[in-house]
């Protein structure tokens, strides 16, 4: 019976991202295609994640880890820990006065209606191009330059193995900072690997907690950055276990 339950829960979603996507497709897609008019584009990103996220029955309680205080005039990389496809809607309830840019994959651009904005709002990146994954930092700083802030998943995707805690890091977000000389707030999302993991036998509404861990500047070198953010993350995630 509960299987049959996450299932129905898990169509649920279906419908409510068909729906969400159809009612702002027209304006987040005409405001797209001028840059001085994204600010504008994001608000409706920003009502479809919060109709994604609170739609399918999950709340979310901030746990600060640090007094920095986040700028509204500062863009910034935004990271965090991915173990679920609900982590790419807490980034857009977090910052609403920063217009977000995502860095996704190319193969997403194929989804009927849905592939049609996000190829306009992200920086795509073909994971299997040398070319493609090194034009990203240019690409990823211009946007900066226009007052977006960049959201990235520095583990690169979600483990095969769900008894990873926490994957390595790759490099691309730290480049990125240190190259361009921008700050990464780091964030931990803790609970979605069991609320709404991408089996989907598996799954409920809940709390997730998020920890605003750290602001940190690019002022440090690129390998102690990449370092500091993963134990300050693992740490909290490790803590669920004690």
């Amino acid at each position: 019976m509960r299987t049959i339950l996450v299932y129905a829960w898990r169509f649920w979603m279906v419908i409510l991202g068909t729906v969400l996507t159809l009612i702002f497709f027209l304006p987040v897609y005409i405001l797209s295609f001028r840059k001085e008019h994204y600010k504008y584009c994001y608000f409706f990103i920003r009502l479809w994640a919060m109709g994604m996220f609170y739609g399918m029955g999950f709340r979310y309680k901030l746990i600060k880890e640090t007094n920095k205080i986040i700028d509204k005039n500062q863009a910034y990389v935004i990271i965090s820990n991915h173990t679920s496809i609900m982590d790419v809607m807490l980034p857009c309830i977090l910052f609403p006065n920063h217009p977000l840019c995502y860095v996704g994959k190319k193969e997403i651009e194929k989804i009927p209606i849905f592939g049609t904005v996000y190829k306009r709002v992200c920086v795509m990146v073909d994971r299997k191009s040398a070319r493609s994954r090194a034009d990203v930092y240019r690409r990823c700083a211009e946007r900066m330059q226009d007052g977006q802030s960049v959201v990235i998943f520095p583990e690169g995707g979600v483990p095969d193995d769900t008894n990873v805690i926490l994957d390595q890091f790759k490099d691309g977000a730290f480049i990125l900072a240190t190259k361009h000389q921008f700050p990464i707030a780091v964030f931990t999302f803790r609970g979605l690997k069991e609320m709404f993991p991408f089996d989907n036998r598996k799954g409920y509404p809940g709390v997730v907690k998020v920890f605003f861990n750290n602001i940190l500047t690019p002022d440090l070198p690129q390998k102690e950055l990449k370092e500091k953010a993963f134990n300050e993350i693992q740490l909290s995630l490790i803590e669920k276990l004690k």
